[in-house]
């Protein structure tokens, strides 16, 4: 394993032990960590969901964090508040793996940027995680 790759594990433990004090549960996985992004982005609260409108919620997730790279933009809100995205270039041919790395490259931006979350490594020292 490369030390970059090494240092991404290390902020991705360090944002999900963060999450599940924050939240009061960690988060198992990725799929958890995407449903709470979703939540968080569609912004309407605590609300009774369908199993269609959860995978919704995942894919609102995705699109989010992939437009980190451009890969997808934002187009609105319909009229329930959902909002809508459209692909604006082609994903790399990733296998399943490396499309996971990248989403969790991208959720750790994702709590950087909107969230204010920082990561600062042992070897600094000082506090670390959720400001």
């Amino acid at each position: 394993m490369y030390a970059r790759d090494l240092e991404q594990e290390r902020k991705w433990s360090k944002l999900m032990g963060d999450l599940g004090r924050l939240v009061g549960k960690r988060p198992k996985d990725l799929n958890s960590l995407l449903f709470l992004i979703g939540i968080q982005e569609l912004g309407k609260g605590p609300v009774r969901l369908t199993k269609e409108e959860k995978q919704d919620l995942m894919h609102i997730a995705i699109c989010k964090l992939l437009s980190y790279g451009g890969y997808y933009r934002l187009d609105g809100l319909d009229q329930d508040g959902w909002p809508h995205w459209s692909a604006v270039k082609k994903l790399p041919g990733f296998d399943l793996l490396e499309q996971e790395r990248l989403l969790k490259i991208y959720a750790i931006e994702y709590f950087e940027k909107e969230l204010g979350w920082t990561y600062v490594p042992l070897d600094e020292g000082g506090p670390h995680g959720v400001k």
